[in-house]
């Protein structure tokens, strides 16, 4: 024991557990009258969202949801769900965001495994949550939440939101968790090897990555924000509480469509959002009448897949300022960015192109990311040539996989967070991905498993065998192609075997091509995926 340790000891005057749920208290008390959400025709203060936060949490308490226990949403990109990212955590339970994208099978593999206590579901999506509570042996119980911007739909649960809101109490004494480390989400990845694996984060990530977005990303206080990106999606990034953090303004989106988009932006003075490429895409070739009227700064974050040169150029040109930024569920979201220097601006735009192309640096509150040989666990030199692994380390990588302990073990390997993601380091440390040792596809934001693919290619009777591999998209980025060997005196048509995976999987997991012929293999009968990929290519250079 030092000086510096002695009778200085922990305590409740200078010691807290961070929860990025206090943003919205201190918001709420610093600026109540603030316009805190804004969906259609509704608006909310930062006092009326953390109010409606308190009664959610009061009303699960009082129904009986205790600390641990998980709560599932199946919902849009509206007020409900911005409010369930504070109101969940504040009774100590864990917030699982459901993918509205999945079919039925996995929504009820996600609840089962997370044993869902609650659902609060939008009635959009009612028909798959009713085909997948049919697949449950224990239901959770349900509430419905009936968006007037939504289509409608049927009322399963056995209430709605605002009347359990009404049982809630807006005074609610909610405390912070015992421990930050505690879990405060639960998302799945979109099963890239069999079934998802549920990756949880702490509250101690959740506060740091949402600070993290507003350092990394330069973004001043009261900025408004727009949901493109799905707040299912890796918690929306952490944005439902960034924003809270920023005392900014939420901007619902239901779906993403261009004009509603550009509208928003217009109406709205929308400073920033996130998305795919397919949504920068969707803006850049989107009709010029739709673009007039926006004269003030937009910035824009991308993710996924490295950005397509064409990408980053169009965004350039409509003026809307672009940065990449690079993760995984694993990490929260975002945990680097191509951090962008002054120097630049006086480039090409193409050299500005390639450079804003690159996965670049750790996040603020990432303790560390490079390339490493995985066998070594050594950094590889940075001459951009040296491919390696990209690997984190820090507060903003998971607690771990849900019930998973092998697949947290080899995740964690080494000390490190492993990526699967193969790259280089380039001679300024930025970090440039190169390949993806899973064949994991990044189709629209969303991840697809070529092996998923596969197993339901091979589940028709013509095929014999079956590869699938990434394909460059102009507005998705990428999506599957397969590959298929038919059985000897088997016949089966390209539309046959697409409609037959869209009988089994989502509809952004099917291939959007099918070429039929000898699949490459070693002499011991595996497949050769990187002659397909060329061949993929190849293709579409011809294309």
């Amino acid at each position: 024991m030092n000086a510096y340790t002695q009778d200085l000891d922990r305590n409740e005057a200078n010691y807290a557990m961070l929860t990025p749920v206090s943003f919205l208290s201190r918001t709420a008390y610093t600026w109540p009258q603030r316009t805190s959400v804004i969906h259609g025709s509704r608006r909310y203060t930062w006092r009326q969202t953390y109010d409606r936060s308190r009664r959610l949490a009061s009303a699960l308490v009082r129904r009986g949801v205790r600390s641990g226990d998980t709560v599932a949403v199946m919902l849009a990109n509206t007020p409900e769900m911005i409010e369930a990212n504070f109101g969940v955590p504040m009774t100590g339970a864990v917030l699982n965001a459901l993918n509205t994208r999945l079919d039925a099978q996995a929504i009820a593999f996600m609840l089962e495994h997370g044993e869902a206590k609650v659902l609060l579901t939008d009635t959009e999506f009612a028909p798959t949550i009713r085909d997948a509570l049919s697949r449950l042996k224990r239901r959770p119980w349900l509430i419905d939440i009936a968006d007037l911007e939504g289509p409608g739909g049927e009322l399963l649960g056995e209430i709605d939101y605002e009347a359990l809101l009404a049982e809630g109490d807006p005074d609610f004494e909610w405390q912070p968790p015992a421990d930050e480390w505690q879990a405060i989400s639960l998302n799945y990845t979109s099963g890239t090897t069999g079934n998802p694996k549920g990756v949880v984060y702490h509250h101690r990530g959740a506060y740091l990555n949402a600070l993290s977005n507003i350092i990394d990303w330069g973004m001043p206080r009261h900025s408004v924000y727009l949901w493109t990106l799905p707040l299912f999606h890796c918690n929306g990034w952490c944005f439902a509480w960034t924003m809270a953090a920023n005392a900014g303004v939420n901007v619902c989106l239901r779906r993403v469509e261009a004009k509603a988009i550009f509208d928003a932006i217009r109406d709205h003075r929308v400073t920033h959002y996130c998305g795919a490429p397919i949504v920068h895409s969707l803006l850049i070739n989107a009709p010029e009448e739709m673009k007039r009227g926006i004269t003030h700064k937009v910035s824009a974050l991308v993710a996924a897949a490295a950005p397509p040169a064409a990408t980053i150029e169009g965004m350039e040109r409509i003026g809307f300022d672009i940065t990449h930024v690079y993760g995984l569920t694993e990490t929260y979201g975002p945990a680097a960015i191509c951090a962008k220097h002054d120097e630049w601006a006086a480039l090409s735009i193409g050299e500005r192109t390639e450079r804003n192309g690159r996965q670049g640096v750790r996040y603020t509150a990432e303790e560390a990311m490079t390339v490493m040989d995985p066998v070594t666990m050594r950094e590889v030199p940075w001459d951009g040539q040296t491919m390696g692994e990209v690997m984190f380390r820090g507060n903003i990588t998971m607690k771990g996989y849900l019930k998973n302990p092998t697949a947290t073990a080899e995740a964690f390997a080494g000390g490190w967070y492993h990526t699967g993601d193969l790259a280089v380091m380039q001679s300024d440390g930025y970090v440039k991905i190169r390949d993806r040792s899973k064949d994991v596809i990044i189709s629209g934001g969303e991840n697809v498993s070529s092996l998923e693919v596969e197993d339901a290619l091979y589940r028709h009777p013509a095929v014999a065998a079956a590869a699938v591999v990434a394909q460059p998209d102009p507005k998705w980025g990428e999506t599957p192609c397969a590959f298929v060997e038919l059985k000897p005196g088997a016949a089966a048509t390209e539309a046959e075997l697409i409609a037959h995976c869209q009988q089994l999987l989502a509809r952004f997991k099917t291939p959007k091509k099918v070429i039929f012929g000898d699949i490459p293999k070693t002499s011991t009968g595996k497949i050769q995926k990187f002659l397909l990929r060329e061949k993929v290519k190849s293709v579409a250079a011809i294309e």
